[in-house]
């Protein structure tokens, strides 16, 4: 596919450095960081939501009645 990209000054820059370290030509450069961020969104790891035993159980099945009781008559 061919196609105009503009990139941002410091995106040009560090294209251009890797075309002199590695010799590549702008497409295959362009490629070669596309996948590399690609790989690096795919890599991260899921969110795991850490809880804490507090010792206390509320029914939540009323959930005004829970708000209360947890902030106070105050919060509504």
């Amino acid at each position: 596919m061919r196609t105009t990209v503009e990139f941002d000054e410091d995106a040009a820059r560090a294209l251009d450095r890797l075309r002199r370290e590695s010799g590549m030509g702008v497409s295959e450069a362009v490629n070669h960081l596309v996948r590399r961020g690609l790989a690096a969104e795919s890599a991260s790891e899921p969110f795991v939501q850490k809880t804490h035993p507090l010792g206390i159980r509320i029914d939540v099945s009323n959930v005004a009645e829970a708000i209360d009781l947890l902030e106070g008559p105050q919060s509504r």
